[in-house]
């Protein structure tokens, strides 16, 4: 589904704040896989998710999705195969719209937009279903604007939003870091909800270590920009959550 090829990212080359992200990165994601990737800061993480989506491109090395070779195209492009929801629920929504609407401007995310966004009571009923699932009473409240919502409950509204539209590939920038333990653990029950519904392949990348024992099928650790530690399914069920916070001792 996911390959990069021998990447290599530098920040700033010749510079005296020159940094090396990534270092020769070889990885595989298969269809349906749910990875979750931990490390410190300045370990790779986020620039590994940013060549995924195409909002940062290698210094050299090759990305392919669905084996076509998607290096040189930007994340607008990749919005065909890609969704993603960042670490500020303030992002991936647009506050002074309604709910309802940024709903609807979901749905349409990678087609032609025209001039009208074409809210009808039977969308609005799909997406009253949708959102009654959180358990958060929003369903009632469609027509209110999504910046007088809390910072868990766009999360929340953010995933769900992220499969209205055609979508193969799911990345998660530490959904849950700006929120509340209630809503962190809302937003990554549905997070896992969606991945195995729609079976998507989905990386997520967290500090939270309890999450990542407790999600996803697969569980890697960078460091220095590169990949140290890759677990398969088999390896993960096996890891104790003790051995994972070694890792970081």
């Amino acid at each position: 589904m996911i390959d990069l090829n021998h990447i290599h990212k530098t920040f700033n080359p010749g510079q005296p704040n020159q940094v090396n992200a990534l270092n020769g990165v070889d990885l595989h994601f298969a269809a349906g896989e749910f990875v979750v990737i931990v490390g410190a800061n300045g370990s790779g993480k986020s620039t590994l998710l940013d060549i995924v989506a195409g909002s940062v491109r290698p210094s050299s090395g090759s990305v392919h999705i669905d084996k076509m070779e998607v290096t040189k195209m930007p994340d607008y492009r990749r919005s065909q195969w890609i969704a993603r929801v960042f670490q500020n629920p303030l992002s991936g929504t647009a506050p002074d719209l309604s709910i309802i609407d940024n709903f609807r401007l979901a749905s349409i995310r990678t087609r032609p937009k025209g001039l009208s966004i074409g809210i009808n009571e039977t969308f609005k009923n799909q997406v009253r279903e949708r959102i009654s699932t959180l358990g958060m009473g929003l369903e009632n409240k469609i027509e209110q604007p999504m910046g007088t919502l809390s910072g868990g409950q766009r999360q929340a509204l953010t995933l769900l939003m992220s499969v209205m539209d055609s979508c193969k590939i799911l990345l998660l920038d530490e959904p849950t870091a700006a929120l509340d333990p209630k809503s962190a653990q809302i937003v990554m029950k549905t997070a896992e909800d969606l991945i195995k519904h729609y079976r998507l392949t989905a990386i997520l990348i967290t500090h939270n270590l309890k999450d990542a024992f407790t999600y996803g099928s697969r569980l890697m650790l960078m460091a220095e920009g590169r990949v140290q530690k890759d677990l398969d399914p088999g390896q993960k069920s096996a890891l104790k959550q003790s051995d994972l916070f070694d890792w970081f001792a």
